[in-house]
């Protein structure tokens, strides 16, 4: 059964989100898992893979864009196909990209951002609906 977390930060700040994604990309690419993040526009996804290179001075995480590479073990992806699968599966875009089904956990960064916080909520339901384990983790810090 396919789990979601809901990681819910104590910001507004859009860019708390990316910054949360690539600690979980970090840690879940460290335990050798695949990672597919489905971003919400090619805008939010070069800042993402810029920041993949140098969020930590000490980090290296290997990843590449959904259409030039199917190999990395962290792929950075907009319009996903329905048959896109793997281990872990992170939205950062407002709704239930179409391939979900096809991962084992999926992660939700939540921050509290009006559109952000009623688009994860909608996605709440929907998830819950499909009768997928949900969990929700109340960060107190970013």
């Amino acid at each position: 059964m396919t789990r979601v977390d809901f990681y819910v930060l104590p910001s507004t700040d859009h860019a708390a989100r990316l910054a949360f994604a690539c600690r979980l990309v970090d840690k879940a690419w460290k335990q050798g898992m695949p990672v597919y993040v489905h971003c919400a526009d090619a805008e939010q996804r070069q800042r993402l893979d810029d920041q993949l290179w140098a969020f930590r001075p000490d980090s290296f995480v290997p990843h590449d864009l959904a259409e030039t590479s199917s190999d990395s073990p962290v792929v950075l992806g907009l319009a996903t196909p329905a048959e896109q699968t793997g281990e872990l599966l992170i939205n950062l875009s407002l709704a239930p990209p179409p391939c979900h089904a096809g991962f084992a956990r999926i992660a939700e960064v939540v921050i509290e951002a009006p559109e952000v916080r009623q688009a994860m909520r909608e996605g709440f339901r929907f998830y819950r609906k499909l009768g997928y384990a949900l969990q929700d983790h109340q960060l107190s810090r970013v």
